[in-house]
């Protein structure tokens, strides 16, 4: 999948290449007080069609999704760490909906942390925590020359090994890739396309998801929509 052009970069250094990439993707520092709603389309191969609407307001530590698929609409919320969830608009449901659903407080956190990562990205990047590789490798994917970042993260964060492809000559982050382990080749790698400005945030308008080991299409989702405050 991936030819390596070249061992090393060496005009440029991880810290280096990340602050290039966030220059090009959030050049006046928005990320950091983004407040806004997002409308995600995802769409998979062997899944119905999934809408969520997401609430990010970062300086509020303020949280929420509403998804619905197959008709059921599942609702979290956090803020300042406290946790509401609800079905179909309504905050009483019984255990077994709560299991069958995954409406519980660790999913929630979980959900809170999976989308504020991937949409804050590249700037997600200087949290604690984050290990970034001094070495910047040039490599080849589908045809693209690219520069690679690899990110690690400290135990309690995270144990998986991330990759992050940026345009060479623009410093748009346009492919990320992540392993489990990576002696395996497992994991997904992910396709950026399309640039959606938030607010002064540059955010990838369309994500495609793949297998690393045989490139198999897991789904794709599609920021279909914005509202930012």
């Amino acid at each position: 999948m991936l030819e390596i052009c070249q061992s090393s970069a060496q005009e440029i250094t991880g810290p280096a290449l990340l602050e290039k990439a966030i220059t090009y993707h959030d050049p006046n520092g928005k990320w950091a007080s983004f407040k806004g709603k997002l409308s995600i389309t995802m769409t998979s191969p062997n899944a119905k069609e999934r809408n969520s609407d997401i609430v990010i307001d970062l300086q509020r530590q303020y949280f929420s999704l509403s998804s619905t698929t197959d008709g059921n609409t599942l609702g979290y919320t956090v803020e300042s760490g406290a946790c509401a969830l609800s079905l179909n608009g309504s905050a009483t449901f019984s255990e077994e909906e709560a299991k069958t659903y995954r409406l519980n407080c660790d999913r929630a956190k979980t959900m809170q942390n999976y989308y504020t990562y991937l949409y804050g990205l590249p700037m997600k990047l200087r949290d604690p925590g984050t290990i970034i590789d001094a070495k910047v490798k040039r490599k080849s994917f589908k045809g693209k020359d690219y520069l690679v970042l690899k990110v690690n993260y400290e135990k309690e964060v995270g144990g998986d090994t991330w990759y992050f492809y940026f345009d060479p000559l623009t410093y748009a982050m346009e492919v990320y890739q992540f392993f489990h382990d990576e002696s395996k080749n497992d994991g997904e790698y992910i396709l950026l396309s399309g640039m959606e400005n938030a607010g002064g945030i540059l955010m990838p308008k369309t994500r495609a998801w793949y297998t690393n080991k045989d490139n198999v299409h897991l789904g794709t989702d599609v920021l279909s929509k914005m509202v930012i405050q």
